[in-house]
Order: C-alpha cells, then sequence, then structure tokens
C-alpha cells in the first residue's frame, strides 16, 4: 500500500512555514491522540502516520530530500512512522506539547504511559560519503561500510551500569524525567517543564557507574553497515539509515546515517540526466564508405552500424541504454555523437592520393535542401 503525501498527512500546503507544521501536527496529534481514543485501532495508526509526516516535514534536510524525491529517497531505511513504537513518538516528539503529557489535565491524572514523560537521549546523526561508478549506479549495489562511531559498552551492554548493578529512580524529579519549577509574575504564576539536571531525563540514576564507559553507555567502536544503494541514484543525492547514527547509550535512540551519493567520473560515458553521452570518432573513409563500431555501455560493448555518407555532428539514439529513474523501470538511452577525424600528419603518397579528390563533386559540401543557412539559425536564435 503506498503511502499518502505527507502535506496531505497534515493538511498544509507544499509552502507551509515551520510554524505552519507544527501546529498541524499538534491538531492532528491531539485529535488522534490514543488516550483520547482508547482502543481505536485507526487513530493510533492516524496518529502514527502523522507522526512520521512531521519527522521529515520538520526536518529541512530530510523535507528537501521528500520534496526532491518524494518517499524514495530515503532508500528504505527511512523515518518511517509506522515503523516507530508509541514510546518512540512520545520521546521524539513530546516537545511538541511542551515537555509534557497534555492529557494529564484532560483527563485528570498521569497516562498510563510513564514512558513517555521521560526523555530519551538520542544519538547524533553520522554522514558518510559513498562513491559509485556508473555501472554500480544503472545497476544498483550492496555496499559494505565500515564507520567509526559511538557504539553501545562492550562491557555493560550500553546501560551505563557496572555489572549487574540497579538503578534508582531519580530522587530530584521522581522516575519522571522532569521538573516542574513554579514562577509567581504580575499577571500570576507561571509554571515551566524542564528536564531533570539530575538523571538527564532517563527518570534513574545508576548505582555503580560503568568503569569503562563513566557511566556513560557508550564508547567510540566500529561497526560494518550494510546498505542497499538501488539504481539510479545522482550525485548529491542522499540516502537514510535510520538508527546507523552514534550510539546514545542507557537504552536511548540512535541517531541515523546519512548516505550521501557521490559518482565517478567516467572516462568514456558522460552522464546527462538519466541519457548517457558518447563521443565517437571515426576516419574518413569509415564516415563515406559505411562501418561497424564497437561502443562503451553500462552493459558492456555494443556495436552498431555506420550508415555511408555519415556526416559529423550525426546523433545515433541507442533506446534504454542509458541510466535508471529511481524507483522506476523507465531507462534513459545513450546518445552517440559522430565526430569524423581528419589525419594532420599525411605522407606524400597520401597527400596525393587525396588531391586526386579535391576536384571531385562527391567530394564538395552539398548542404541538404532543408538545412537552414548559418545565417538563417542565427536570426532564428536571436529572434
Amino acid at each position: 500500500m503506498s503511502k499518502r503525501d505527507y502535506y496531505e498527512v497534515l493538511g498544509v500546503s507544499r509552502n507551509a512555514t515551520e510554524a505552519e507544521i507544527k501546529k498541524a501536527y499538534r491538531q492532528m496529534a491531539l485529535k488522534y491522540h490514543p488516550d483520547k481514543n482508547p482502543g481505536d485501532k485507526a487513530a493510533e495508526e492516524k496518529f502514527k502516520e502523522a507522526a512520521e509526516a512531521y519527522e521529515v516535514l520538520s526536518n529541512t534536510e530530510k523535507r528537501q530530500r521528500y520534496n526532491q524525491f518524494g518517499h524514495g529517497s530515503f532508500g528504505g531505511g527511512s523515518s518511517n512512522g509506522h515503523g516507530m513504537n508509541m514510546e518512540d513518538i512520545f520521546s521524539n516528539f513530546g516537545d511538541i506539547f511542551g515537555g509534557h503529557n497534555p492529557f494529564e489535565s484532560f483527563f485528570g491524572g498521569g497516562s498510563t504511559r510513564t514512558g513517555r514523560q521521560r526523555q530519551t537521549k538520542r544519538g547524533s546523526n553520522l554522514r558518510v560519503k559513498v562513491k559509485l561508478t556508473l555501472k554500480e549506479i544503472a545497476h544498483g549495489i550492496e555496499k559494505k561500510l565500515k564507520v567509526n562511531k559511538q557504539i553501545n559498552c562492550n562491557t555493560c551492554g550500553g546501560t551505563g551500569a557496572e555489572g549487574g548493578s540497579s538503578f534508582h529512580t531519580c530522587p530530584t524529579c521522581k522516575g519522571s524525567g522532569y521538573i516542574r519549577q513554579v514562577t509567581n509574575t504580575i499577571l500570576g504564576q507561571m509554571q515551566t517543564t524542564n528536564t531533570c539536571p539530575t538523571c538527564h531525563g532517563s527518570g534513574q540514576t545508576i548505582i555503580n557507574k560503568c568503569q569503562s564507559c563513566n557511566g556513560e553507555g557508550t564508547q567510540y567502536g566500529e561497526e560494518i553497515i550494510t546498505i542497499q544503494i538501488p539504481p539510479g541514484v545522482a550525485e548529491g543525492m542522499q540516502m537514510n539509515v535510520s538508527g546507523k547514527g552514534n550510539a546514545a547509550g542507557k537504552n536511548g535512540i540512535p541517531g541515523d546515517l546519512i548516505v550521501v551519493i557521490e559518482e565517478i567520473e567516467d572516462k568514456e560515458l558522460k552522464r546527462d540526466g538519466n541519457n548517457l553521452l558518447f563521443e565517437l570518432y571515426i576516419s574518413i573513409p569509415d564516415a563515406a564508405l559505411g562501418a561497424n563500431a564497437e561502443i562503451p555501455t553500462v552493459d558492456g560493448k555494443a556495436k552498431i552500424k555506420i550508415e555511408p555518407g555519415t556526416q559529423p555532428g550525426k546523433v545515433l539514439r541507442l533506446k534504454g541504454k542509458g541510466l535508471p529513474e529511481v524507483n522506476s523501470g523507465h531507462r534513459g538511452d545513450l546518445l552517440i555523437n559522430i565526430n569524423v577525424w581528419t589525419p594532420q600528419n599525411l605522407t606524400p603518397e597520401e597527400k596525393k592520393t587525396i588531391e586526386k579528390f579535391r576536384t571531385s563533386d562527391n567530394f564538395k559540401p552539398k548542404p541538404t535542401k532543408n538545412e537552414k543557412s548559418f545565417f538563417e539559425k542565427m536570426r532564428d536564435y536571436f529572434q
């Protein structure tokens, strides 16, 4: 089942501002919130769908990629609200409601999902570049990347606790992960909510810290990450591999790995969108008499026929021998530009042979009747 357009999901235009997107998401989240719609699976799916749309459109970089390439811009490892659980959504976007659960005031008590009140730490994103040949771009390829990054501590498994050490409920926030402060102003009392400074939003404190990571839950290491690059990607295109960035530790959410595509310039074929260009040089006898030629393609060698009397500048087209579009079966063409090579260092005998053809009518330029003169072409150009 294809996904709905993210702008349609939130009910905003494609040029909506950040504030308009945030407001639209808040309205959707309040409308379809699980606490307001208990047991309603349809409402829960809409809640997740709105979270997925907001995750992309609220991020400038992801929004630009989505505007350019659509859902296919994330290469299958993208942000996906339907792949999140409720804790992920509340952890990522809880601040949309000012850092606490708005349904506490709606329903007169705390939510059954206490995890959403705690602020889950998120690891930072990583960016790597992958260089691809035209052949790899044409057919797609699986790449194994060796990435140096923050990984979960090998000693404590990412918990930050030494051995079997347990956790205590944070005494400062009583396990909620945040603290509320009330300030008296001329307008009355004003309440603010901030992340707990003792547990940093986790709601727990470690009894004995892991000595290897000093209680952080992460250490610098290396990971081999396998990614599948689809056919047809282009220079500068980005793929998002969810959860493969820096680890956060302490049951936090890892960041994403952003893969930036770089093209290795081909020595023979030049790219023009999904089309490929090739400059073919032939001799005067081959142009006059016709010949067979072998040219490179991304699928191997191909043979073409040069018709007798072929003029320089003629373009031959091999349909479907170019590059595919991303997430589409359509392929571009291979365009072959014919260049007739004029010899520069002739022997005396070769000069005598060619001299015989100087006065021959067959060797004098004969523009076709339908061909416009240079002056006509220039006149049309500047009109």
